[in-house]
């Protein structure tokens, strides 16, 4: 049982090694002197290009949605001054509103109930009319 705790240990100090070392690597940037690396630069660059336009793609749906709220919000806006102006006219268009605000010209309403005019066929004959 020690000698498989002992190869344990062993592996676990290995793979702690290279992870050190790969980073150390990285940081110190000895990877890039590599020929490998080289090979990869496209691919690297393409990933680098669709990065960049990732994160565009995120600022762009971002200005869409505030632009969206923005229009919701003049809709809504809006809608209340259709609404307030609408009932504004409804009241002004009343029979007596009218005659209130006409009176000031001197225009009154009519007294005198309206009178249907009747007219025979025999009469629009006499006048001319064959319609």
């Amino acid at each position: 049982m020690n000698r498989f705790k002992k190869e344990e240990k062993l592996k676990v100090k290995k793979e702690a090694s290279k992870v050190s070392r790969s980073l150390a690597n990285i940081f110190s940037g000895n990877f890039l002197s590599k020929d490998n690396v080289v090979s990869f630069l496209p691919f690297i660059f393409f990933m680098t290009f669709l990065g960049i336009l990732y994160i565009a793609n995120g600022y762009y749906a971002e200005k869409v949605v505030r632009d969206l709220h923005k229009t919701g919000n003049d809709v809504k806006e809006l809608r209340s001054e259709y609404i307030t102006i609408k009932s504004d006219l409804n009241f002004k268009s009343k029979q007596s509103q009218v005659a209130q605000a006409t009176a000031s010209i001197e225009i009154y309403e009519s007294t005198i109930p309206p009178t249907k005019i009747v007219v025979n066929e025999d009469d629009m004959i006499k006048i001319g009319g064959n319609n």
